[in-house]
């Protein structure tokens, strides 16, 4: 392994930052506090240290974060939600230590699990300024950071410094939700999947007053869903919630990708086929169908990796080529079992692709070649 870097807690959740300017930034979650490290190709060095309180369930990076090796006013700022269903913005910059402003929380808030979360797409202001999350709830709920008019509902702030609370909009689904993702492309849908295999692009910009029936947005523009997920087979002995992972290809909203049971499927919404994927493979099928998460390489969007979340696995990785979906896919073998991939990102760093693995209390950062 390149790097390993040991944390005090169990690691449940990593993010990578996508930001142009703060490729080097990752974030770590764990059992009641957030990390920010700065990776370099030998060490990661801890930037920021955010107490929440409560294990940590998500991240998301805003766009305005900038890496200190980008600028002297460099700036942090993610979200992150907890298992008590709070969430909670986190923000530290060159001028100011760290800040935890926490929303969502109480009667205005999710009531179940926050699995996934993400800023809204686009390359505008409104991409710092909206934060959408999903629940086993079955619920979106999409945030407004900055407020310009608080709600009538909302208590009073005790000064004019004090920041508004976040308002929601929120979407009902029929089943628990497990992932969502924006693309820079566009600041109007949002890809989610569902426990039970289906997968929806949704557009959730319109007027909350328009109660036109012929209205068609803010319903699934799309709706894919995966052959096998259907069959029940890799429904057996799992719980009924986050069973699932989809993930948009990061070059264009056409190709989309998800992982259920032991297999994974990729879209091209330009032929949709009837909803079909237009091609399919098996990645695990060794026992244990338990969550699995998928991601794609940001520099070299036709890789994309899947990792399980089963013991009987151990702490296995396995990178695909999009041009050869066939093939046996490369094994990163991280930690025997009982050990198990907690969560991974591709990290968007240029040069030859690397990998950021949460395993028990260790984060490892690997390359997945070498250099031509």
């Amino acid at each position: 392994m390149d790097i390993q870097h040991n944390q005090t807690t169990q690691v449940y959740v990593l993010r990578a930052c996508y930001n142009d300017d703060a490729t080097d930034l990752l974030a770590i979650g764990g059992e009641h506090s957030v990390d920010v490290l700065l990776v370099t190709d030998t060490l990661c060095q801890t930037l920021a240290s955010f107490h929440v309180g409560s294990r940590i369930t998500a991240l998301a990076w805003s766009s305005v974060t900038i890496s200190p090796t980008s600028s002297d006013d460099w700036i942090i700022e993610l979200t992150a939600a907890g298992s008590d269903f709070g969430l909670h913005l986190l923000t530290k910059s060159s001028m100011i230590d760290e800040h935890i402003f926490p929303f969502g929380g109480g009667l205005s808030g999710h009531h179940g699990k926050v699995t996934d979360m993400v800023f809204c797409g686009g390359r505008g202001e409104d991409s710092a300024r909206y934060v959408a999350t999903v629940s086993d709830d079955k619920m979106m709920m999409v945030w407004d950071l900055h407020p310009t008019i608080m709600s009538s509902n909302q208590p009073p702030t005790p000064s004019l410094s004090a920041r508004p609370q976040p308002t929601a909009y929120v979407i009902a689904f029929p089943r628990p939700l497990s992932t969502i993702s924006s693309h820079p492309s566009t600041s109007k849908e949002f890809l989610i999947s569902d426990c039970h295999g289906s997968i929806y692009i949704t557009d959730w910009r319109s007027d909350p007053q328009d109660t036109d029936p012929n209205n068609w947005r803010h319903s699934s523009l799309v709706e894919l869903t995966e052959p096998y997920a259907l069959s029940g087979s890799s429904l057996v002995g799992l719980s009924a919630h986050c069973i699932g992972s989809a993930a948009w290809h990061r070059d264009t909203t056409d190709i989309v990708g998800a992982v259920y049971g032991s297999r994974f499927s990729i879209w091209d919404i330009s032929t949709l086929r009837g909803g079909k994927p237009f091609t399919s493979g098996v990645s695990f099928s060794e026992g244990g169908n338990h969550f699995r998460s998928i991601r794609w390489c940001q520099t070299y969007p036709d890789y994309f990796a899947i990792s399980a979340q089963s013991p009987e696995t151990g702490a296995v990785l396995h990178v695909h080529n999009t041009n050869y979906t066939h093939t046996a896919p490369t094994v990163f073998n991280l930690r025997p079992k009982p050990f198990l991939v907690r969560d991974f990102d591709f990290l968007a760093m240029r040069g030859v692709p690397r990998i950021a693995a949460a395993v028990g209390k260790t984060v490892f950062i690997f390359t997945i070649g070498a250099d031509a």
